[in-house]
């Protein structure tokens, strides 16, 4: 498959060590690109190596409008005790699930005295584009791109590098020319030539934590939280009990067959947890108005203009996507990794020992977790 991005720049991607605490994001020193393209009207987030083609991609991310943002990691808003970054990091972040994947810049950092952590309004703006592309607005890069001012507080603006790290390739809504992947002058630089000499080799340059997800829903708050706290005793991952991930129990032929035969409530009541972007553009298809965040009249209105069918089908169209199932294997790494008691609460699922090893406060980890959590809906679905 061709892949046309709609935007291109220059950025390593981070390894989080989450055995730690905090958590340790160390830079992998491959030079990379994160990118974005349009596939069936969804948007595909992206990252590769340079040298990789451009259909390539080492990370390929199915975005659901408004679920992700692309935000600075801002080290003044953490705990003292948390590691501070030596690079530019953006943080990709989902309101749906505990996901996170952190990048850093590889263009020529511009702070005051060679300041690897200072954000230009170049890189700023970047980050804006990328999160309002997220969001589901239609953004004229190019025009963005050129109105780039970078001088702000810039003691080294002579030095400034140009726009060649960014490859804009258009509007988003309009088809996109190229065969992918930056231009020409977008391969230049090494990876080494940003940050401090620790980064060699993907020493632990580059550190962050990632702890807090202000913009997430109050249920997500509650389990994050619960992650960062009880991160450095979880049960790792690749320990205890094999169990299934939830992608693998709930696939499209357990799910659908459910709502074939549904009620209309039983119905309406799935829908209302979906995004309400996702409800607004399926009535809406032939608008296609996706600039701005739905009202809840909008929603309203949505559901009331769809026939039984159409929510029927849209409800299947979800549960075979593919974020769909990206989001099911995001909660089990959750709860994998430590987050069963408050995920459980927030559900409102009664699992045994509350989430917790018995006769002790260490929640239950790997495989472990994932069983208790299965039998916990289980037993609250009969009674």
């Amino acid at each position: 498959m061709s892949v046309v991005p709609i935007i291109t720049f220059k950025a390593g991607i981070c390894n989080v060590d989450s055995s730690t605490r905090p958590y340790k994001i160390s830079a992998s020193p491959r030079p990379g690109f994160v990118y974005i393209y349009s596939d069936d009207d969804l948007l595909h987030f992206c990252w590769r190596e340079r040298s990789a083609p451009a259909n390539d991609a080492e990370l390929d991310l199915v975005m659901v409008p408004t679920d992700g943002r692309f935000v600075p990691y801002d080290a003044t808003t953490q705990p003292n005790d948390a590691a501070k970054p030596n690079a530019r990091v953006f943080v990709l972040k989902f309101s749906s699930s505990s996901q996170r994947h952190l990048f850093y810049l590889q263009s020529k950092p511009q702070g005051r005295n060679g300041d690897p952590t200072w954000f230009s309004p170049r890189d700023l703006k970047i980050g804006d584009i990328v999160d309002r592309l997220l969001q589901g607005e239609e953004v004229d890069i190019s025009r963005e791109l050129a109105s780039i001012n970078n001088t702000d507080d810039d003691r080294r603006r002579d030095d400034d590098e140009t726009m060649e790290d960014v490859e804009g390739h258009g509007d988003a809504s309009e088809p996109h020319g190229g065969s992918g992947g930056a231009g020409p002058g977008a391969t230049g630089g090494d990876v080494r030539e940003e940050g401090e000499g620790s980064r060699e080799g993907g020493a632990d340059g580059a550190r962050a934590a990632t702890s807090d997800a202000p913009d997430a829903a109050a249920a997500v708050r509650n389990f994050l939280q619960s992650l960062q706290g009880n991160a450095g005793t979880a049960t790792n991952q690749g320990e205890g009990k094999l169990y299934p991930l939830l992608s693998d129990l709930l696939t499209p032929p357990v799910t659908v067959p459910m709502i074939r035969p549904a009620a209309e409530a039983q119905v309406d009541d799935l829908l209302s947890f979906l995004p309400p972007a996702v409800l607004v553009l399926a009535q809406q298809a032939d608008q296609g108005d996706t600039t701005a965040e739905p009202t809840a009249a909008a929603v309203q209105a949505a559901k009331e203009a769809m026939s039984l069918g159409q929510k029927k089908a849209l409800l299947e169209k979800v549960l075979r996507s593919p974020q769909f199932h990206q989001s099911l294997t995001s909660l089990t790494m959750a709860i994998r990794d430590g987050g069963l008691p408050s995920i459980a609460d927030a559900l409102s699922i009664k699992v045994a020992n509350g989430g917790y090893l018995k006769g002790s406060q260490m929640p239950l980890g790997g495989g472990d977790a994932v069983e208790a959590f299965v039998e916990g809906v289980k037993k609250t679905v009969q009674k």
